[in-house]
């Protein structure tokens, strides 16, 4: 067992707020890496769970498999490779079966981009599931057109382009550890434009037209974490507006998200490089979120 992950026999690890998380997505995106991750929070994981199974699964328990692990939240991944798996036959027997029995459960779909996607392809030499005889990028144009309506229906979607498996154990540790609450998760992130846009993130806000510290020789192998980047961007005119701007217009709208019942909630600031001005600005609204009492999750996607 590694260092990190937790001990099956510890009760104070079981998330009290969650029994079950259907784990899908596109193949090749981090599924495996999602699972083992829930795995390590002590969620019983179970892979490939054909759809007749399901509802005993979710519903049977020890009685059914006599398996005492089964008394944890379990999570369970789903996808293309899945036998019998339809999307949307999937969905109506999983709102069926959760609606029937009172079950607490979410759908959490871990998407990447297509060219990432078909790069970790190359790079594998795996063969993807829908290809058969056909180039990689066919297969996962048909996977995404197959699964979309399920991306629409999650629960919470986790883009894994640029974030590793120690990343994304982050996101989910705060999504469904055992300290995770049913209060909204905010997650703040930087990027560049030059790589374009995090496909998660719910608001994204332009930081482009603050100073460029990339300019400025001294201050252009360092990034918006650095103090002396922070005072120079911070010492931009616009800037202090625009932050006060910035918290006044989400101090209204955060419990008013947590009213619509939304879970989790992903800022995402860009600039030019995703450096310098997204990342100092992420920083600083994570730090006024921690004040605010609600901690948030941050990541600079672009900042190496």
């Amino acid at each position: 067992m590694s260092s990190d992950e937790i001990p099956n026999s510890n009760p104070d690890n079981i998330p009290d707020n969650i029994q079950a998380v259907i784990v899908t997505g596109m193949s090749g995106a981090g599924k495996s890496s999602a699972l083992k991750a829930l795995e390590d929070m002590n969620f019983e994981a179970i892979d490939n769970v054909p759809l007749t199974l399901l509802e005993a699964i979710l519903t049977g328990g020890p009685q059914q498999f006599e398996a005492p692990g089964f008394d944890r939240p379990v999570a369970l991944g789903v996808d293309i490779r899945t036998r019998d798996f339809a999307v949307d036959d999937f969905l109506n027997h999983f709102d069926e079966i959760t609606a029937a029995n009172n079950i607490n459960a979410q759908i959490l779909f871990v998407d990447c981009d297509d060219e990432v996607l078909h790069r970790r392809y190359e790079e594998t030499r795996h063969r993807h599931p829908l290809a058969m005889d056909r180039p990689v990028t066919d297969g996962i144009q048909r996977e995404r057109k197959l699964v979309t309506p399920l991306r629409e229906r999650a629960d919470m979607v986790v883009d894994t382009t640029a974030i590793g498996p120690g990343e994304l154990k982050t996101i989910l540790q705060a999504q469904f550890g055992s300290d995770a609450k049913q209060e909204l998760t905010v997650f703040v992130t930087s990027f560049s434009y030059r790589k374009g846009l995090p496909r998660e993130a719910d608001l994204v806000l332009d930081v482009r037209f603050l100073r460029n510290p990339h300019y400025e020789g001294a201050l252009r192998e360092m990034s918006g974490k650095d103090e002396a980047v922070g005072t120079y961007i911070k010492a931009d005119e616009a800037f202090d507006g625009f932050f006060a701007n910035l918290t006044q217009m989400l101090t209204p709208l955060m419990p008013r998200f947590e009213a619509e019942g939304k879970s989790y909630l992903t800022i995402a600031f860009g600039c030019t490089g995703g450096r310098h001005r997204s990342v100092y600005v992420a920083e600083q609204l994570a730090k006024w979120f921690d004040k605010e009492g609600l901690r948030a999750q941050i990541n600079h996607r672009d900042m190496s």
